[in-house]
């Protein structure tokens, strides 16, 4: 039985729920969220709160409802609040600037990296090394981070490269010499 599939999620005011044809619909200030609910899964919105239920108790079911409350309380907090993910990048010349949907980077290829950001996504630049990340979808915020930090990882030895704001790196020793 999924613990948190049992907690009704509160809403907020000024944040509207509802559920048509199996597709549940969050509006809220900062924007609008939707998601299909899997089969065998529904969501009661009631007095100021919405619950996921089960119609069966086997195991893909009872994963599914977790998943289904986790879902409604990540757009929840997406369209009331938002997401934010920091890149920091480290390393001798590298650098980002944003030019409109675009992120060029600059981080030791012989030419500059251009990364498009998903719609429904935005990027600021903060002294060209480091990226804000911000959006109202947990999912497409945390892909777009996770793509922009695939481009150039850190690496073990210098610890150059693009990487999570708090991020613990673990360095490796480099060769001893005779």
């Amino acid at each position: 039985m999924s613990r948190l599939g049992r907690k009704p999620v509160p809403i907020p005011a000024g944040v509207e729920v509802k559920v048509a044809d199996r597709v549940v619909s969050v509006k809220g200030p900062l924007g609008r969220l939707e998601w299909t609910l899997a089969p065998g899964l529904a969501v009661a919105v009631a007095d100021g709160q919405a619950k996921a239920s089960r119609a069966a108790d086997d195991p893909r079911s009872r994963a599914l409802h977790g998943l289904a409350w986790a879902e409604l309380n990540n757009m929840i907090v997406g369209v009331t609040k938002g997401y934010e993910r920091t890149l920091e990048i480290t390393g001798v010349g590298y650098k980002a600037q944003v030019q409109g949907r675009d992120i060029s980077l600059s981080v030791g290829y012989t030419h500059p990296v251009v990364f498009t950001l998903p719609a429904g996504v935005e990027a600021k630049v903060e002294k060209q090394t480091v990226i804000m990340i911000k959006g109202i979808d947990k999912r497409k915020v945390g892909q777009a981070a996770a793509d922009l930090r695939g481009i150039k990882p850190p690496d073990v030895y210098k610890q150059k490269g693009i990487r999570y704001a708090g991020e613990v790196l673990r360095k490796k020793e480099g060769k001893t010499g005779k």
